[in-house]
């Protein structure tokens, strides 16, 4: 297998928390049961609420050795020192900010059902093409759903690239309980959202979330 230019296993991605210490606290007990990722998600607040999260967790991040993007806001993850940023269909062309971020920023971004646009987002530099909602979201209750197939046809996208490789990172109701299905149908990460940070033990959830990904050598890009 290519090495990988993303981290292997869970992608945690934040809730809609404004407690920064209880968000820490919860970041902290994640990459205790095997998080290797994380991106910061405020879909819904002011920017200097963003800005505080990200702040804070930038350096959590980098004493925990996790791996830390910033959705939507690639200029917000260049000023706090995150490792990447995340783009969605509505946000700048990842085209356009590998352009004036430069090739060390960590860029995935959103390919929904779309194999088209994975193409696209490959063509562009992204180091992760993500796919979703895989099963029911709660947090996303209208988005897209994705098949599994789709990831086994993203994998092939990606296994044509130079290693290390881009990654498929898999989302949208994953759970520890349908987790394993996704990594056998073929995502090299699976960002988890409610099933994680939601959980009765948000440290034995993302155990159970890495354990499909537990022999895997590719846990950093």
């Amino acid at each position: 297998m290519k090495a990988l230019r993303f981290p292997a296993g869970l992608y945690g991605v934040t809730p809609e928390w404004d407690d920064t210490e209880r968000l820490l606290q919860a970041v902290r007990k994640a990459a205790e049961g095997g998080m290797h990722s994380l991106q910061l998600r405020r879909k819904n607040v002011p920017d200097a609420v963003r800005a505080e999260q990200a702040r804070a967790l930038a350096p959590l991040c980098r004493e925990l050795g996790v791996v830390f993007l910033v959705n939507d806001d690639w200029r917000l993850a260049l000023d706090v020192g995150a490792d990447g940023a995340h783009v969605g269909r509505d946000d700048d062309s990842l085209a356009r900010i590998r352009a004036e971020a430069g090739p060390d920023l960590i860029l995935g971004g959103s390919s929904y059902d779309d194999l088209a646009r994975a193409q696209e987002l490959l063509d562009a530099g992204a180091d992760y093409i993500a796919f979703g909602a895989m099963f029911a979201s709660t947090v996303k209750p209208d988005t897209v759903r994705a098949p599994l197939s789709v990831l086994a046809e993203a994998r092939r996208l990606a296994d044509q690239r130079d290693a290390p490789r881009p990654a498929v990172v898999a989302i949208g109701g994953i759970t520890p309980d349908n987790a394993p299905l996704v990594a056998q149908a073929g995502a090299d990460a699976i960002a988890v959202i409610t099933g994680l940070f939601e959980a009765p033990s948000i440290r034995a959830a993302a155990a159970a979330c890495s354990a499909p990904y537990s022999a895997n050598p590719n846990r950093k890009p």
